[in-house]
């Protein structure tokens, strides 16, 4: 767990928009990066501090439990270990303006000939022609493509759910850069891979290039929470608001929708919008939305509120706690 303050960690101050801590965040891990670094333990250790830090910072509720608590509520999270490797790193801005990915760096020499395998004139090309005497018949190698080349890519919580197209960089082998338009399915979720088929390493000899399969990591979003369909957002209401019943206004991917908090509403109470999470599609239904009631309750309450809140315990009383224990 790193000895440092996680704001001071990313550079910024304990106020920081998640803008902000994001945009830092991606500063120094580039910085850090053991890649850009190759045996550097310092840049290891800070890139491992660095990430550390966003886990808590990026995720709300960590975030308020870390100002509450500091690094002390936060004990095991050393042995969990950081929220995405260095190989994950990989690909991960592979957004519009983002960095490039070159995939001949971090994929090696697995799987090309001359190591193990060989190419169509190779050994595989002495077991076709051998294969193929035993069956009697002619030798007939079959060319082989190119190799398959893996990806990682970050996309927004919205573009995730809704769907749309997004775009990576591309740097390869022979240094050519290029940007591949990736479109995503609405519905997507973390760990979903989607191929882009022709867009992996040229095949030899004129035969087909391989494929280039991208894992999916969706974003955190500010307030939405996904629950595989349905969406999850915290509204916080007056006590005035839950005791007598009121008409709000609450988030929706659509923008701000109407809803109705029933009298004597209590913090965590969930209210559903149906048909307002992930839209239907490949088959699959639509969500709904679950707004999750949390009473905030003021900090300064001058002598008259407190005489008015004194009278309300007296004339309503409450056993909140009975029968729990």
């Amino acid at each position: 767990m790193p000895e440092r303050d996680y704001y001071e960690v990313l550079g910024v101050a304990r106020d920081a928009t998640p803008e902000a801590i994001k945009k830092a965040y991606r500063s120094l891990a580039r910085k850090h990066h053991p890649d850009v670094n190759p045996g550097d333990k310092a840049a290891e250790k800070q890139f491992k501090e660095v990430q550390q830090a966003y886990d808590v910072l990026a995720d709300q509720e960590k975030r308020s439990m870390y100002d509450r608590y500091g690094a002390a509520g936060f004990e095991g999270m050393a042995a969990a270990g950081p929220r995405t490797s260095a190989s994950e790193w990989t690909a991960r801005f592979g957004e519009p303006g983002g960095e490039a990915v070159d995939f001949s760096e971090f994929f090696g020499s697995f799987g090309q000939g001359g190591h193990g395998g060989g190419d169509a004139e190779g050994g595989a090309g002495i077991f076709e022609d051998l294969l193929g005497r035993m069956r009697g018949g002619r030798a007939a190698a079959k060319p082989r493509g190119g190799r398959g080349v893996e990806a990682r890519l970050a996309i927004p919580f919205l573009t995730a759910v809704r769907g749309g197209e997004t775009s990576i960089d591309v740097q390869r082998g022979d240094g050519k850069r290029e940007s591949l338009v990736v479109k995503i399915p609405p519905g997507v979720d973390t760990g979903a891979k989607l191929r882009l088929k022709g867009q992996g390493e040229p095949g030899p000899k004129g035969t087909p290039a391989g494929d280039m399969t991208i894992e999916i990591a969706v974003e955190p979003h500010p307030y939405f929470k996904r629950d595989g369909r349905n969406l999850q957002v915290e509204v916080p209401v007056s006590i005035g608001e839950a005791v007598l019943g009121a008409r709000i206004e609450v988030p929706s991917l659509d923008g701000l929708k109407s809803m109705t908090i029933p009298p004597g509403s209590s913090s965590g109470q969930k209210l559903r919008l149906k048909g307002q999470g992930v839209p239907a599609s490949g088959g699959k239904p639509e969500g709904d939305l679950f707004v999750v009631l949390k009473v905030v309750v003021p900090k300064n309450v001058d002598e008259a509120g407190k005489r008015l809140i004194q009278e309300f315990a007296d004339l309503v009383k409450q056993t909140p706690r009975a029968g729990l224990w």
